[in-house]
């Protein structure tokens, strides 16, 4: 191939262009893979990978990070079974190598602490000039969330792992202590525990439980958590339905320092959000029933992708989410697209919009996962944004009481169904709130019998950033949005 054609060629591929693009050329057919070239934002070389035979895990990529010059991976395993993963690095001229100091396990955790200018991934810590150091101690726990430390952030950090330990660890000695088991000090019983997400703000340590089965589904149990802790007194219980991200302002008092939190129920997503302080409760959509179990989440995350831009996966739809929350009211949460990959996690690295992803385990083949590189525009090349989700499903409401807000803006076609078993005909309210500052007004009334049913489709074209439903008397009632 005349060089001039295979520069032509490569630079359509890497910059994520299909092959097929390239077959157009009647010497297309010629071009052969070179260490670094991509196709639609894939290079096959950039992959953490398990030995084929015999490997009983997966292999993950849990989180990402940009520092000292390169893009750092860690890829996990599940439950530290496997070997060949751990800690990668990728640099400018799309090298990458697996780092002598890694070590495989199942790590998701990521952070930056700038006060020593140290970024944190799994169980490693590296310098500004791309050092490593390990923590020993903690290399053979679950890693999944790491913040800063409520009294001394200066110079400590906090270590969550999956099974509920609460570490704490100096950044510059890694002096490891543990501080407890939240497992037990949250009672989580009857399951097993998958604690994923924690942050720190506003005086405030906060963890999520992520544990669900058919007992939560059916309302007989009850073991996902939600729960905060001032550093010093009893930790105290949020919510008892399944979090999986806890996640903020990226420096200290950033912004306000609100602090958000996902999870979900049977019903639909919970968004929590803590501004000032005080916490407030909204429900959004689900784009994909799949993430119904503890098991199959991996990972949902909120992430500055770009400065000062703010994107949260939740559920197989990605959002754009406001930097800032003014009178501690939330009405920037904007969906972009639904999709089917798993994304454990995502950010921003030399131009790139880079996707990790969790991909083949061992029961379809050899376990491995890539990256994928793109422009961060490419979301709103995905899916359109659809899903469904209830405020109530066949839940004891009493006079007056009034629903969570649940998300409408942003999507297309809108319908209600709405449901009743009471022994009076029941009259409920939907209001809307156009604003999204609280500001809510009566949008229709809806008169339904003892048992009734009726379904409602909202105009094209209507939209606003809330809606929620009450009800004029006591009852067990559904309402379920579906958005398509």
């Amino acid at each position: 191939m005349k060089k001039k054609t295979m520069m032509m060629v490569g630079l359509l591929i890497f910059s994520g262009v299909s092959f097929a693009a390239a077959e157009a050329r009647e010497d297309a057919e010629l071009y052969e893979w070179k260490n670094g070239d991509g196709m639609n934002g894939v290079f096959p070389h950039i992959t953490v990978m398990a030995p084929g035979a015999g490997s009983d895990s997966e292999a993950g990529v849990g989180a990402m990070i940009p520092w000292a010059d390169r893009l750092w991976v860690i890829g996990y395993v599940a439950h530290i079974r496997g070997e060949n993963l751990g800690l990668f690095e990728l640099k400018e001229d799309m090298s990458w190598r697996r780092h002598p100091a890694s070590v495989t396990g199942t790590f998701a955790n990521r952070f930056i602490h700038w006060e020593s200018k140290q970024a944190i991934i799994g169980p490693h810590l590296i310098d500004e000039k791309g050092k490593v150091r390990t923590i020993e101690q903690l290399s053979k726990h679950r890693l999944t969330a790491t913040c800063y430390h409520l009294e001394k952030p200066q110079a400590m950090v906090y270590f969550l792992t999956m099974e509920g330990l609460l570490f704490e660890v100096n950044v510059n000695t890694l002096e490891v202590k543990q501080l407890g088991d939240l497992t037990k000090k949250l009672y989580v019983e009857g399951i097993w525990p998958h604690w994923k997400g924690m942050w720190s703000a506003q005086g405030k340590l906060v963890v999520a439980n992520n544990s669900y089965g058919e007992g939560e589904h059916m309302g007989k149990r009850h073991a996902g958590r939600l729960a905060e802790w001032d550093g010093e007194g009893e930790w105290k219980i949020l919510e008892k339905n399944p979090f999986v991200e806890v996640s903020g302002q990226t420096r200290r008092g950033k912004y306000g320092g609100a602090l958000f939190a996902t999870g979900w129920d049977e019903r639909s997503v919970i968004m929590r959000v803590l501004s000032n302080g005080k916490w407030k409760r909204y429900r959004l959509p689900k784009g994909n029933h799949t993430y119904d179990h503890g098991w199959n989440t991996e990972w949902m995350r909120i992430r500055e992708a770009q400065t000062e831009r703010y994107l949260m996966d939740v559920f197989g739809i990605f959002y754009e989410m406001p930097a800032i929350v003014y009178d501690n009211s939330v009405w920037g949460v904007k969906p972009i697209c639904s999709h089917l990959r798993l994304i454990p996690d995502f950010c921003s690295w030399r131009g790139f919009f880079v996707m990790g992803s969790d991909q083949t385990e061992h029961n379809v083949g050899q376990p491995q996962s890539g990256l994928y590189f793109g422009n961060i525009d490419d979301l709103w090349q995905m899916g359109k944004p659809t899903g469904w989700g209830a405020v109530w499903r066949k839940t004891e409401i009493e006079a007056g009481e009034t629903s969570d807000p649940f998300l409408m803006t942003g999507f297309d076609k809108k319908v209600l169904h709405l449901a009743v078993e009471s022994e009076d005909p029941m009259t409920i309210t939907v209001e809307v709130d156009f604003l999204g500052d609280g500001m809510w007004k009566e949008y229709e009334t809806f008169n339904l019998e003892p048992g009734g049913y009726v379904h409602h489709e909202f105009p094209d074209a209507f939209s606003a950033h809330w809606v929620r439903l009450k009800t004029d008397g006591d009852c067990k009632a559904t309402a379920q949005f579906m958005y398509n």
